[in-house]
């Protein structure tokens, strides 16, 4: 097995940076938009860029809420692995609210499906978007694209992308595994 790094942390910064802006750019004041991290990942890119967009960019409120898919997958019953629920934090009305469902990395396009079908539980949305930071856009099994996207990786199917981030391993890197 071996690994090299894809994203230094100097890149990834870089990389939430200009996402930050693209959303500033689409949405403004976020009156009317809510940032959702998909857990159990995605909720560090959504943390990070809500930080960037509060402290750097002067928005005052930005609604931001975690979504567990766990349920939700296609793949909940099988295999021998028990799946583990994380915690779903959505304390604000999505009615009617531009959603901006954010994940760290886009592969098959699946966890994403299962998305859209937990957040129907919590209202109807005016429009649903997504980000993600990495798009491994040759892998998808669904029709699936990000709105806003960090970085395309052509992948091939034995290599694995993983993205370890300081609040949770230590370190800000973004590593392609080949198996």
């Amino acid at each position: 097995m071996s690994q090299k790094v894809l994203l230094s942390e100097k890149e990834i910064n870089i990389i939430l940076h200009r996402l930050a802006c693209q959303l500033l750019e689409n949405h403004l004041d976020f009156k009317d938009t809510v940032l959702i991290g998909i857990q159990p990942r995605g909720i560090f890119v959504a943390e990070r860029l809500t930080k960037i967009l509060k402290e750097e960019y002067g928005v005052k409120e930005i609604k931001l809420g975690f979504l567990d898919i766990t349920f939700y997958r296609d793949d909940f019953r099988r295999g021998d692995k028990t799946l583990e629920a994380t915690k779903t934090k959505i304390d604000f009305l999505i009615e009617d609210k531009k959603v901006v469902l954010i994940d760290d990395v886009l592969y098959t396009g699946r966890s994403i499906r299962s998305a859209l079908t937990a957040i129907q539980s919590f209202g109807r949305p005016s429009e649903i978007e997504l980000l993600a930071l990495i798009d491994r856009r040759f892998s998808r099994h669904l029709p699936i694209q990000p709105n806003y996207r960090g970085r395309q990786v052509d992948a091939i199917n034995n290599e694995k992308v993983k993205v370890l981030w300081k609040e949770n391993d230590g370190e800000d890197v973004i590593y392609l595994i080949n198996k």
